[in-house]
Protein backbone atom coordinates (compact mmCIF):
# COMPACT_ATOMS: atom_id res chain seq x y z
CA UNK A 1 0.00 0.00 0.00
CA UNK A 2 0.97 3.77 -0.16
CA UNK A 3 1.78 5.65 2.82
CA UNK A 4 3.58 8.83 4.30
CA UNK A 5 6.29 7.80 5.98
CA UNK A 6 8.76 9.81 8.21
CA UNK A 7 12.79 9.36 7.24
CA UNK A 8 14.16 12.83 9.44
CA UNK A 9 13.80 16.02 10.05
CA UNK A 10 11.48 17.34 7.26
CA UNK A 11 11.98 14.30 5.26
CA UNK A 12 8.83 13.00 4.64
CA UNK A 13 8.34 10.38 1.74
CA UNK A 14 5.29 8.62 0.25
CA UNK A 15 6.49 4.85 -0.27
CA UNK A 16 5.14 1.44 -0.95
CA UNK A 17 4.77 -0.64 2.84
CA UNK A 18 3.14 -3.80 3.70
CA UNK A 19 -0.66 -3.84 3.88
CA UNK A 20 -1.42 -4.25 7.75
CA UNK A 21 -2.95 -7.14 9.00
CA UNK A 22 -5.36 -8.16 11.70
CA UNK A 23 -2.89 -8.95 15.17
CA UNK A 24 -5.42 -9.48 17.68
CA UNK A 25 -9.10 -10.23 17.61
CA UNK A 26 -10.54 -7.13 18.22
CA UNK A 27 -8.61 -5.33 15.55
CA UNK A 28 -10.25 -4.09 12.17
CA UNK A 29 -8.87 -3.34 9.26
CA UNK A 30 -9.76 0.15 7.46
CA UNK A 31 -9.56 1.26 3.89
CA UNK A 32 -8.70 4.66 4.25
CA UNK A 33 -10.89 7.22 2.36
CA UNK A 34 -9.69 10.40 3.34
CA UNK A 35 -6.84 11.46 5.84
CA UNK A 36 -5.42 14.64 7.05
CA UNK A 37 -1.90 16.27 8.03
CA UNK A 38 -2.53 18.24 11.50
CA UNK A 39 -0.78 20.77 13.17
CA UNK A 40 1.05 18.68 15.62
CA UNK A 41 2.38 16.13 12.79
CA UNK A 42 4.37 19.34 12.16
CA UNK A 43 5.87 18.73 15.41
CA UNK A 44 7.27 15.54 14.05
CA UNK A 45 8.00 16.55 10.54
CA UNK A 46 9.76 19.26 12.54
CA UNK A 47 12.41 16.73 14.69
CA UNK A 48 10.71 17.94 18.05
CA UNK A 49 10.22 14.10 19.11
CA UNK A 50 12.93 12.75 19.78
CA UNK A 51 11.29 9.29 19.87
CA UNK A 52 11.19 8.97 16.44
CA UNK A 53 12.07 6.12 13.80
CA UNK A 54 12.68 6.06 10.03
CA UNK A 55 10.27 4.60 7.98
CA UNK A 56 7.44 5.58 10.55
CA UNK A 57 4.18 5.88 9.10
CA UNK A 58 2.13 9.82 10.28
CA UNK A 59 -1.62 10.23 10.35
CA UNK A 60 -3.72 10.63 13.10
CA UNK A 61 -7.30 11.60 11.24
CA UNK A 62 -8.26 9.06 9.19
CA UNK A 63 -11.22 7.77 8.42
CA UNK A 64 -12.65 5.14 5.79
CA UNK A 65 -14.78 1.53 5.49
CA UNK A 66 -13.99 -1.42 7.19
CA UNK A 67 -12.38 -4.19 5.10
CA UNK A 68 -12.45 -6.64 7.74
CA UNK A 69 -12.43 -7.57 11.09
CA UNK A 70 -11.49 -10.04 14.16
CA UNK A 71 -13.53 -12.71 15.70
CA UNK A 72 -13.93 -10.69 19.06
CA UNK A 73 -15.47 -7.22 17.23
CA UNK A 74 -18.81 -7.10 17.70
CA UNK A 75 -20.15 -3.36 16.74
CA UNK A 76 -18.34 -3.01 13.42
CA UNK A 77 -18.85 -5.15 9.73
CA UNK A 78 -17.32 -5.25 6.76
CA UNK A 79 -18.44 -2.38 5.14
CA UNK A 80 -19.35 0.17 7.95
CA UNK A 81 -17.72 3.69 7.51
CA UNK A 82 -16.14 4.92 10.24
CA UNK A 83 -14.26 8.17 11.79
CA UNK A 84 -11.00 6.53 13.05
CA UNK A 85 -10.10 9.21 16.81
CA UNK A 86 -6.48 9.54 17.06
CA UNK A 87 -6.95 7.87 20.72
CA UNK A 88 -6.45 4.21 20.69
CA UNK A 89 -8.44 3.48 24.30
CA UNK A 90 -9.39 -0.11 25.68
CA UNK A 91 -12.59 0.86 27.00
CA UNK A 92 -11.96 -1.26 30.13
CA UNK A 93 -9.21 -0.05 32.36
CA UNK A 94 -9.76 2.30 35.12
CA UNK A 95 -9.27 5.71 33.09
CA UNK A 96 -11.31 4.45 30.06
CA UNK A 97 -14.28 3.88 32.37
CA UNK A 98 -14.22 7.38 33.75
CA UNK A 99 -14.21 8.48 29.51
CA UNK A 100 -10.52 9.79 30.19
CA UNK A 101 -9.66 7.68 26.85
CA UNK A 102 -6.52 9.36 26.21
CA UNK A 103 -5.44 8.54 29.34
CA UNK A 104 -5.77 4.60 28.69
CA UNK A 105 -3.46 2.42 30.80
CA UNK A 106 -3.69 -0.28 28.56
CA UNK A 107 -2.85 0.65 24.89
CA UNK A 108 0.62 2.14 25.03
CA UNK A 109 3.12 -0.65 24.10
CA UNK A 110 6.07 1.54 25.34
CA UNK A 111 4.69 2.19 28.34
CA UNK A 112 7.37 1.89 30.59
CA UNK A 113 9.29 4.75 28.39
CA UNK A 114 6.07 6.54 28.33
CA UNK A 115 6.51 6.73 32.52
CA UNK A 116 10.18 7.01 32.60
CA UNK A 117 9.73 10.58 30.23
CA UNK A 118 6.05 11.51 32.02
CA UNK A 119 5.66 9.44 35.03
CA UNK A 120 2.89 7.78 33.88
CA UNK A 121 1.82 5.99 31.03
CA UNK A 122 -1.34 7.44 28.50
CA UNK A 123 -3.15 5.95 25.76
CA UNK A 124 -1.16 4.70 22.78
CA UNK A 125 -1.83 6.90 19.41
CA UNK A 126 -1.54 6.60 15.60
CA UNK A 127 1.45 8.13 13.98
CA UNK A 128 2.83 9.98 16.94
CA UNK A 129 6.36 8.19 17.91
CA UNK A 130 7.30 5.41 20.06
CA UNK A 131 6.81 7.59 22.89
CA UNK A 132 3.30 6.66 22.42
CA UNK A 133 2.98 3.07 21.12
CA UNK A 134 4.93 3.10 17.94
CA UNK A 135 1.52 2.52 16.26
CA UNK A 136 1.42 2.84 12.25
CA UNK A 137 -0.54 6.03 11.40
CA UNK A 138 -3.55 6.69 9.41
CA UNK A 139 -2.09 8.59 6.11
CA UNK A 140 -2.14 5.44 4.23
CA UNK A 141 -4.24 3.46 2.10
CA UNK A 142 -4.91 1.01 4.71
CA UNK A 143 -4.86 1.38 8.97
CA UNK A 144 -4.91 -1.59 11.39
CA UNK A 145 -7.35 -0.46 14.18
CA UNK A 146 -6.88 -1.87 17.63
CA UNK A 147 -10.13 -1.98 19.87
CA UNK A 148 -12.31 -1.15 16.70
CA UNK A 149 -14.97 -1.66 19.28
CA UNK A 150 -14.62 1.57 21.17
CA UNK A 151 -12.87 3.93 19.63
CA UNK A 152 -14.62 4.51 15.70
CA UNK A 153 -17.26 6.06 15.04
CA UNK A 154 -20.03 4.69 12.46
CA UNK A 155 -21.67 6.86 9.97
CA UNK A 156 -24.84 6.07 8.61
CA UNK A 157 -25.57 9.30 6.77
CA UNK A 158 -24.20 10.35 3.51
CA UNK A 159 -22.37 13.25 4.65
CA UNK A 160 -19.42 13.26 2.77
CA UNK A 161 -15.85 12.74 4.43
CA UNK A 162 -15.16 16.22 4.21
CA UNK A 163 -17.76 16.51 7.08
CA UNK A 164 -17.60 13.98 9.64
CA UNK A 165 -13.45 13.82 8.74
CA UNK A 166 -12.62 15.82 11.34
CA UNK A 167 -14.27 14.07 14.60
CA UNK A 168 -11.30 12.01 14.40
CA UNK A 169 -9.07 15.09 15.95
CA UNK A 170 -9.23 18.69 15.42
CA UNK A 171 -13.10 19.20 16.33
CA UNK A 172 -13.52 17.57 19.09
CA UNK A 173 -10.02 19.21 20.51
CA UNK A 174 -11.75 22.48 19.84
CA UNK A 175 -14.58 21.39 21.61
CA UNK A 176 -12.36 20.33 24.66
CA UNK A 177 -10.29 22.98 24.50
CA UNK A 178 -13.14 24.94 25.32
CA UNK A 179 -15.11 22.74 27.89
CA UNK A 180 -12.14 22.89 29.50
CA UNK A 181 -11.85 26.54 29.39
CA UNK A 182 -15.06 26.47 31.68
CA UNK A 183 -16.90 28.99 29.56
CA UNK A 184 -19.76 31.00 31.77
CA UNK A 185 -22.38 32.95 29.79
CA UNK A 186 -21.64 36.09 28.09
CA UNK A 187 -17.60 35.37 29.00
CA UNK A 188 -14.93 36.73 26.74
CA UNK A 189 -12.50 34.21 25.40
CA UNK A 190 -9.06 34.52 23.62
CA UNK A 191 -7.80 31.99 21.49
CA UNK A 192 -4.26 32.15 20.53
CA UNK A 193 -3.57 30.29 17.19
CA UNK A 194 -5.46 30.50 14.17
CA UNK A 195 -5.01 27.21 12.62
CA UNK A 196 -6.93 24.51 12.34
CA UNK A 197 -7.57 23.67 15.96
CA UNK A 198 -7.74 27.01 16.90
CA UNK A 199 -10.67 27.78 14.03
CA UNK A 200 -12.62 24.76 15.73
CA UNK A 201 -11.97 26.19 19.10
CA UNK A 202 -13.45 29.61 18.05
CA UNK A 203 -16.49 27.37 17.09
CA UNK A 204 -16.77 25.48 20.27
CA UNK A 205 -16.28 29.09 22.18
CA UNK A 206 -19.32 30.26 20.47
CA UNK A 207 -21.35 27.26 21.08
CA UNK A 208 -20.91 27.11 24.53
CA UNK A 209 -21.97 30.85 24.98
CA UNK A 210 -19.24 32.83 24.96
CA UNK A 211 -20.10 36.48 24.39
CA UNK A 212 -17.23 37.24 22.85
CA UNK A 213 -13.81 35.96 20.73
CA UNK A 214 -10.61 36.94 20.47
CA UNK A 215 -8.22 35.37 17.65
CA UNK A 216 -4.62 35.94 17.65
CA UNK A 217 -2.20 34.99 14.95
CA UNK A 218 -0.03 36.75 12.31
CA UNK A 219 -1.46 34.59 9.36
CA UNK A 220 -3.60 37.06 7.07
CA UNK A 221 -5.89 34.50 5.83
CA UNK A 222 -6.01 32.43 9.23
CA UNK A 223 -7.09 35.60 11.10
CA UNK A 224 -9.71 36.26 7.51
CA UNK A 225 -11.09 32.77 7.98
CA UNK A 226 -11.45 33.42 12.05
CA UNK A 227 -13.36 36.41 11.27
CA UNK A 228 -15.55 35.35 8.54
CA UNK A 229 -16.09 31.91 9.60
CA UNK A 230 -15.50 32.63 13.53
CA UNK A 231 -17.06 36.06 13.84
CA UNK A 232 -14.23 36.55 16.09
CA UNK A 233 -12.75 39.98 16.76
CA UNK A 234 -8.60 39.62 15.60
CA UNK A 235 -5.19 40.61 17.10
CA UNK A 236 -2.52 40.19 14.26
CA UNK A 237 0.99 40.14 16.70
CA UNK A 238 3.02 41.61 14.52
CA UNK A 239 1.08 44.69 14.02
CA UNK A 240 0.38 44.78 18.01
CA UNK A 241 1.44 44.07 21.57
CA UNK A 242 -1.03 41.31 22.41
CA UNK A 243 -1.09 42.07 26.54
CA UNK A 244 -1.43 45.86 25.40
CA UNK A 245 -4.73 45.21 23.00
CA UNK A 246 -6.30 42.80 24.96
CA UNK A 247 -6.12 45.43 28.23
CA UNK A 248 -7.48 47.87 25.83
CA UNK A 249 -10.43 45.64 24.92
CA UNK A 250 -11.19 44.46 28.10
CA UNK A 251 -10.90 47.79 29.81
CA UNK A 252 -8.05 46.63 31.44
CA UNK A 253 -9.37 43.62 33.01
CA UNK A 254 -8.18 40.60 30.62
CA UNK A 255 -9.88 38.19 28.87
CA UNK A 256 -11.80 35.70 31.19
CA UNK A 257 -10.26 32.48 29.04
CA UNK A 258 -7.62 32.29 27.21
CA UNK A 259 -6.99 29.14 24.74
CA UNK A 260 -3.26 28.17 23.58
CA UNK A 261 -4.22 26.73 20.40
CA UNK A 262 -0.02 26.56 19.18
CA UNK A 263 1.48 24.56 22.07
CA UNK A 264 5.53 23.67 21.41
CA UNK A 265 6.42 25.90 17.89
CA UNK A 266 5.08 29.65 19.52
CA UNK A 267 6.20 32.28 17.44
CA UNK A 268 6.86 35.76 18.89
CA UNK A 269 8.06 39.06 17.34
CA UNK A 270 10.99 40.51 18.14
CA UNK A 271 10.34 39.37 22.23
CA UNK A 272 13.03 39.04 24.31
CA UNK A 273 11.51 35.11 25.81
CA UNK A 274 10.94 34.14 22.15
CA UNK A 275 14.41 34.61 21.05
CA UNK A 276 15.66 33.32 24.45
CA UNK A 277 13.29 30.04 23.16
CA UNK A 278 14.93 29.91 20.12
CA UNK A 279 18.21 29.62 21.02
CA UNK A 280 17.78 27.74 24.27
CA UNK A 281 15.98 25.21 21.54
CA UNK A 282 18.43 25.73 18.87
CA UNK A 283 21.49 24.73 21.71
CA UNK A 284 19.06 21.89 23.27
CA UNK A 285 18.48 23.09 26.21
CA UNK A 286 15.16 23.36 25.79
CA UNK A 287 12.64 20.80 23.75
CA UNK A 288 9.68 23.65 23.18
CA UNK A 289 8.60 27.21 22.85
CA UNK A 290 6.58 27.97 25.74
CA UNK A 291 5.95 32.24 24.12
CA UNK A 292 2.49 31.27 24.65
CA UNK A 293 1.54 30.21 27.76
CA UNK A 294 3.43 32.56 28.90
CA UNK A 295 1.43 35.41 27.15
CA UNK A 296 -2.11 33.74 28.17
CA UNK A 297 -0.95 33.83 31.73
CA UNK A 298 -0.11 37.55 31.85
CA UNK A 299 -3.01 38.40 30.41
CA UNK A 300 -5.75 36.01 31.46
CA UNK A 301 -7.63 38.17 33.55
CA UNK A 302 -7.33 37.08 37.58
CA UNK A 303 -9.30 34.14 38.71
CA UNK A 304 -9.52 33.26 35.07
CA UNK A 305 -8.84 29.93 33.46
CA UNK A 306 -5.99 29.20 30.51
CA UNK A 307 -6.57 26.12 28.50
CA UNK A 308 -4.14 24.38 26.58
CA UNK A 309 -4.74 21.96 23.47
CA UNK A 310 -1.44 22.90 22.38
CA UNK A 311 0.85 19.90 22.09
CA UNK A 312 4.19 20.25 24.36
CA UNK A 313 6.38 17.73 23.99
CA UNK A 314 9.14 18.40 26.92
CA UNK A 315 10.60 20.65 29.09
CA UNK A 316 10.14 24.16 29.13
CA UNK A 317 11.30 27.26 31.45
CA UNK A 318 10.93 30.87 32.68
CA UNK A 319 7.19 30.48 33.21
CA UNK A 320 5.70 33.31 35.31
CA UNK A 321 4.15 30.93 38.11
CA UNK A 322 4.25 33.70 40.59
CA UNK A 323 1.83 34.90 38.58
CA UNK A 324 0.25 32.22 38.03
CA UNK A 325 -0.50 31.51 41.40
CA UNK A 326 -0.85 35.19 42.38
CA UNK A 327 -3.45 35.58 40.57
CA UNK A 328 -5.59 32.40 41.03
CA UNK A 329 -5.50 31.12 37.84
CA UNK A 330 -6.71 27.65 36.60
CA UNK A 331 -5.13 25.64 34.13
CA UNK A 332 -6.24 22.53 32.54
CA UNK A 333 -4.80 20.70 29.34
CA UNK A 334 -4.78 17.00 27.89
CA UNK A 335 -4.80 15.11 24.80
CA UNK A 336 -8.98 14.93 23.79
CA UNK A 337 -10.92 12.40 25.45
CA UNK A 338 -12.66 11.75 21.49
CA UNK A 339 -14.64 8.93 22.29
CA UNK A 340 -16.33 11.07 25.14
CA UNK A 341 -17.88 13.79 22.57
CA UNK A 342 -18.69 11.90 19.57
CA UNK A 343 -22.04 11.54 19.91
CA UNK A 344 -22.74 15.11 20.78
CA UNK A 345 -19.88 16.81 18.16
CA UNK A 346 -21.83 14.36 15.44
CA UNK A 347 -25.34 15.61 16.05
CA UNK A 348 -24.52 19.29 15.82
CA UNK A 349 -22.88 18.62 12.68
CA UNK A 350 -25.87 16.74 10.96
CA UNK A 351 -28.43 19.50 12.54
CA UNK A 352 -26.35 21.63 10.55
CA UNK A 353 -25.24 23.86 13.52
CA UNK A 354 -21.69 23.36 12.39
CA UNK A 355 -19.95 22.14 8.86
CA UNK A 356 -16.29 21.44 9.57
CA UNK A 357 -15.20 21.69 5.92
CA UNK A 358 -15.07 24.85 5.85
CA UNK A 359 -11.65 24.34 7.28
CA UNK A 360 -10.06 23.14 4.08
CA UNK A 361 -7.97 24.91 1.70
CA UNK A 362 -5.99 21.85 0.08
CA UNK A 363 -7.47 18.67 -1.25
CA UNK A 364 -4.56 16.70 -2.84
CA UNK A 365 -3.77 12.57 -3.45
CA UNK A 366 -1.40 10.83 -0.91
CA UNK A 367 1.76 11.25 -3.84
CA UNK A 368 1.18 14.94 -2.67
CA UNK A 369 1.72 14.38 0.83
CA UNK A 370 5.39 14.92 1.70
CA UNK A 371 5.03 18.38 -0.71
CA UNK A 372 2.01 19.45 1.31
CA UNK A 373 3.73 19.00 4.50
CA UNK A 374 6.21 21.66 3.04
CA UNK A 375 3.57 23.79 2.25
CA UNK A 376 1.74 23.52 5.17
CA UNK A 377 4.59 24.11 7.62
CA UNK A 378 5.79 27.19 5.80
CA UNK A 379 2.08 28.54 5.43
CA UNK A 380 2.27 28.75 1.85
CA UNK A 381 -0.35 29.13 -0.81
CA UNK A 382 -3.29 29.75 1.97
CA UNK A 383 -2.52 26.68 3.40
CA UNK A 384 -4.64 26.13 6.63
CA UNK A 385 -5.75 22.61 6.53
CA UNK A 386 -4.88 19.85 4.17
CA UNK A 387 -7.03 16.47 3.17
CA UNK A 388 -4.92 13.64 1.58
CA UNK A 389 -6.60 11.09 -0.64
CA UNK A 390 -5.54 8.03 -0.52
CA UNK A 391 -6.86 6.13 -3.67
CA UNK A 392 -6.64 9.42 -6.26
Amino acid sequence: MKALSWHGRADMRCEQVPDPILVDPTDAIVRITSTAICGSDLHLYDGFNPFMEPGDILGHEPMGIVEEVGSEVRRLRKGDRVVIPFTISCGACFFCQKTLYSLCETTNRNADLARKVMGHTTAGLFGYSHLTGGYAGGQAQFLRVPYADVGPLRIDSDLPDEQVLFLSDIFPTGWMAAVNADIEPGDTVAVWGCGPVGQFTIQSAWMLGAGRVIAIDRVPERLEMARRHGRAETINFEEVGVYDRLMEMTSGRGPDRCIDAVGAEAHGTATLDSMYDKAKTMLMQETDRPHVIRETIMCCRPGGTISMPGVYMGAVDKIPMGAFMNKALTLKTGQTHVPRFHDELLRRVESGEIDPSFVITHTVPIDRGPEMYKTFREKEDGCIKVVLKPWE
